[in-house]
């Protein structure tokens, strides 16, 4: 399958996606946030191209900070849990991104709610 294929399926799965994902490089800066992210950061979106510093109070920064250099220690290190929102009942985590030698590139972030009444009732019949 050729890699502009492969891109066609990753990116239609991060777009459907209910929750919020944004994913940086090596440096922090933003290389893509799904639709999700772009409504549930409304107020700063579109984020794609900006620096993490920019958008982020310290604290926060440091806790990413803290878990990119974690990744980097080892190729097991792949999936951090970053806080609980109690209002949306919902958990962010921040997870590595791995090129296909193992090497960490980036990181994104993912919020998995909790509730699954928060979720988006599908009927099949």
């Amino acid at each position: 399958m050729a890699d502009l294929e492969l891109f066609d399926y990753f990116k239609g799965i991060l777009d459907y996606e209910e929750g919020p994902i944004v994913i940086c490089n090596i440096d922090y800066r933003i290389v893509y946030e799904n639709p999700a992210a772009m409504n549930y950061y409304a107020p700063a979106s579109p984020l794609t191209g900006k620096l993490l510093e920019t958008l982020m109070d310290e604290e926060m920064l440091s806790k990413v900070r803290i878990s990119v250099e974690w990744f980097k220690e080892s190729i097991d290190n792949n999936r951090v849990f970053a806080f609980h929102d109690d209002k949306l009942n919902m958990d962010m985590y921040i997870l590595a991104i791995r090129n296909a030698q193992n090497e960490l590139i980036g990181f994104y972030g993912r919020r998995e709610y909790r509730n699954p009444d928060t979720g988006k009732i599908l009927d099949l019949d």
